[in-house]
């Protein structure tokens, strides 16, 4: 009997895990509204949702900045004394694709065409507070771009800094093999910024910065100072460290630090998709910037010889660097308070036993819908307890870090859309709900995501005209 019982029970249990062969995002998770208003979607207005297909950005004007990017599959070349061309994918025959430049304030578009990726392609404005409908996940904000077919973007830069774009269509499979580039939008006043963009990416066990492996230099004139734009594009954390003088921790996640002090011995651990930019003033005899596995820039004279130093054990902490400043709204005075809490237990996902990655106990699909109106003030308690990290990357949004572990931030407003969340951790984050959508809430360790570390924060009265599989073969992880 107690074996028909259990027999029965893990029957019930696997039935529940199956994941529909095609879903819209509408019908997933459990709807959370944090302690606010429970308000049905079509209640809020009048009737009829919004379609995340209205919520683009401006369909007229002559853009300022127009780009068109050509996926391929097919070898990548990797540069460098010793690397090895590997099979991937191509952005304009290059990974990583072109940097695309432009000013705070500008209209972007480009144009994306999918020559010969088999698994169609989108393209991800990560950490670019976009428009739903061009934000680019499949399945959710648009269908995947199948061969032969091509999708524009169109958005305003409206925030300056440090960004960068990938596919969001198998994105585990498809970022790691090199569908991927960097963005960068300079303040709209103010000439041009001095930099050095450097993504860092490992092809096959070949960690490079901008496509190369091994040391790189950069001209740069001794009593000059540089800002060295770094992006971690890969699955886990980057470490970066500077040898021969100090460097100032300027921006994290595209947004300035206020007040930022000269750091010197320390290590700047960068979260799977976040970005930190460094200020440093080169010395006579140039500087290093040390990105692990034998990568590195040397900025300096033509003859610069900047000094190899081992990496610091001291880490670099956001959570006292600079100096507090307005934030725009007050966290004490939130609309909806959630939790996100993320651990690990033995079941059934889609039908598959594992040993599965849970958000408040629950194995996808079974996982929490943020439910938010727009204007709301939002508070997040992400807390891990899976025994793995995990970068946790919000789309078109950013959140300020209010505390870890109990303690308050007490420098520079931490503003960030990558957050590291290591075993045991918990953090306290905030946020204005002010663009209306349906927007991923996940791991960016897309492996992980792919295991069902995913949630939505989704506005009341918006929906998604898209699904997940189906005949478009959407798969955002």
């Amino acid at each position: 009997m107690l074996f028909a019982v259990a027999l029965g029970f893990v029957g019930w249990t696997w039935w529940g895990s199956l994941v529909p062969d095609t879903y819209s995002m509408d019908d997933m998770g459990v709807a959370d509204f944090g302690g606010g208003e429970a308000v049905a979607h079509e209640a809020a207005h009048g009737g009829s949702a919004v379609g995340v297909d209205t919520l683009t950005g401006p369909p007229d004007g002559e853009p300022d900045v127009s780009e068109t990017l050509v996926a391929r599959a097919g070898k990548v070349e990797i540069g460098g004394d010793g690397a090895r061309a590997v099979d991937g994918y191509t952005l304009n025959d290059t990974s990583p694709g072109p940097v695309i430049r432009a000013k705070q304030g500008d209209l972007v578009e480009v144009r994306l065409v999918n020559e010969s990726v088999p698994d169609g392609v989108t393209l991800h404005w990560h950490g670019v507070d976009v428009p739903n409908a061009e934000d680019g996940v499949a399945g959710v904000t648009q269908d995947a771009v199948q061969e032969g077919e091509e999708h524009v973007y169109r958005f305003v830069a409206e925030d300056a800094g440090t960004y960068w774009y990938h596919s969001h269509q198998v994105s585990h499979e498809q970022v790691k093999r090199g569908l991927l580039g960097t963005l960068v939008i300079e303040p709209a006043r103010g000439p041009s910024t001095d930099d050095v963009v450097a993504a860092v990416h490992t092809y096959s066990g070949q960690r490079t910065v901008q496509g190369m492996v091994g040391e790189q230099h950069v001209e740069a004139a001794a009593g000059s100072t540089r800002r060295v734009r770094v992006v971690n594009t890969n699955d886990g954390a980057v470490r970066t460290w500077v040898s021969g003088a100090p460097y100032r921790v300027v921006a994290v996640d595209g947004r300035e630090i206020n007040g930022p002090t000269p750091v010197e011995g320390k290590t700047v651990s960068v979260p799977a998709g976040g970005r930190v930019d460094l200020e440093v003033e080169i010395p006579d005899d140039g500087v290093r910037v040390s990105f692990g596995g034998g990568a590195s820039l040397v900025l300096g004279p033509a003859d610069a010889d900047a000094p190899t130093d081992d990496e610091p054990k001291q880490r670099f902490d956001p959570l006292t660097y600079g100096s507090p400043a307005d934030i725009g709204f007050d966290p004490d005075a939130a609309d909806r308070s959630f939790e996100y809490r993320i651990g690990r237990r033995i079941g059934f996902l889609d039908g598959r036993p594992g040993f599965w990655w849970t958000i408040n106990g629950s194995i996808f699909p079974d996982v929490p819908m943020y439910m938010v109106q727009e204007g709301d003030v939002v508070r997040m308690t992400i807390s891990n307890d899976s025994g793995k990290v995990h970068p946790m990357h919000l789309h078109g949004h950013h959140a300020v870090v209010l505390s870890r572990d109990g303690v308050s931030a007490s420098g520079s407003p931490w503003w960030v859309d990558s957050l590291d969340v290591r075993d045991g951790e918990t953090f306290e984050v905030a946020l204005v709900a002010d663009n209306p959508g349906i927007w991923m809430d996940h791991c960016h360790n897309l492996i992980h995501a792919s295991e069902g570390l995913v949630a939505h924060l989704s506005y009341v009265g918006v929906s998604t005209p898209f699904r997940v599989g189906g005949a478009d073969h959407n798969h955002p992880e």
